[in-house]
């Protein structure tokens, strides 16, 4: 069932950050945790092997709401190493997929629109906006204080692309990134590699190379505080093993999938998301990659029983409903993410708790 999203798609990113969140989000009501806290994650005991992803939590005020709903992780949506606009308006559109969104499927474009139902899947395009970064060490820090008995946030940041770079200040953007996040005192990093790489080549996580500089470079600035690196999904097995390879030397989890990719037009054909040519494509997620999510999942399972790597995997995509979450526990996620499905139902950390108490 369908609630009214906490991240209002009818707004500008703005108007979210300064008014949100929306819904059952911003009633102020708590939901108490039935057991104490008994699941690891990185060296820390929460409540329940559960979260939202970065992306929607924008600031401290959705975080805390996260948390009074029962999501025990939330990831503070990625910041970067200084402010970064957001894309044109509108950032998030409905799409309505037959079955899955296979690469099959995604060889033609997905019509979108602003009419959201169920199974839920959209598109999202912000090309993750930032405040600079004392404005949003300061915020951090209150979504930090925000998390209660059994919970922890996550703080993401990414480097950023800057036309004239050469492929090492790309990398220093990343660690420089990292050396503030790590300021802010937050127990738990995350980098997020899937997103635009220098030169436009796609996504950072699938040039392995930087994605190893970039994580070496990371860890000498963090210490040892607990590293995540969040990804897209690699068709190539041999890559998925280099990424596991690079994982278990300077990180401590892994998390996927982000989104895939698609051409994204409205009903008369028009590009749907406005602003520059390269809007045409962008992410899509929620129900129809979900498949995409869990083949991630049981591949790097596999890999780490084979290898005896030690790193955590957090499985992401698609995670709409209690079901969901329990096809991802059996497929090897250590802790599952919702994103999508969390924005539309408030409720939904309940629900899967109450129908799976155990994890």
């Amino acid at each position: 069932m369908l609630h009214a999203p906490f991240y209002d798609p009818l707004k500008s990113y703005e108007e979210n950050y300064e008014a949100g969140p929306f819904g059952a989000f911003a009633d102020g009501v708590r939901i108490e945790a039935r057991e104490a806290p008994h699941f690891d994650f990185h060296g820390h005991k929460i409540n329940y092997p559960l979260g939202i992803p970065a992306g929607p939590l924008l600031n401290s005020a959705f975080c805390k709401a996260a948390f009074d709903k029962g999501f025990d992780i939330c990831v503070y949506k990625t910041v970067r190493s200084g402010s970064f606009p957001c894309h044109p308006f509108p950032n998030v559109l409905a799409i309505h997929p037959d079955g899955d969104l296979t690469f099959e499927t995604l060889q033609e474009p997905v019509v979108a629109d602003a009419t959201y139902t169920e199974p839920l899947s959209i598109t999202n395009s912000f090309g993750v906006p930032s405040k600079d970064a004392p404005v949003w060490q300061e915020d951090v820090q209150k979504a930090i204080s925000s998390a209660g008995e059994g919970q922890m946030l996550v703080l993401s940041f990414m480097g950023t692309v800057r036309e004239g770079q050469s492929e090492q200040d790309f990398i220093d953007d990343y660690v420089l990134a990292a050396r503030h996040a790590a300021e802010t005192g937050a127990k738990v990093l995350e980098t997020n590699l899937s997103c635009p790489n220098i030169g436009n080549e796609g996504l950072v996580c699938y040039n392995l190379d930087v994605t190893e500089k970039a994580a070496k470079g990371i860890r000498s600035v963090i210490g040892e505080t607990p590293l995540i690196l969040k990804v897209g999904y690699y068709k190539d097995d041999a890559e998925l093993e280099r990424l596991a390879e690079i994982a278990e030397a300077y990180a401590d989890g892994l998390s996927g999938i982000n989104t895939l990719q698609a051409e994204v037009r409205d009903a008369s054909g028009a590009q749907a998301l406005p602003g520059s040519p390269a809007r045409l494509r962008s992410g899509v997620c929620g129900a129809g990659i979900k498949w995409a999510g869990l083949d991630f999942v049981r591949k790097l399972k596999a890999i780490k029983e084979r290898r005896g790597f030690t790193f955590s995997i957090e499985g992401v995509g698609g995670v709409t409903v209690p079901e969901d979450f329990k096809e991802y526990r059996d497929a090897g996620a250590d802790v599952v993410m919702t994103a999508t499905g969390a924005m539309w139902n408030p409720y939904l950390a309940k629900e899967i708790k109450e129908k799976y108490p155990d994890a």
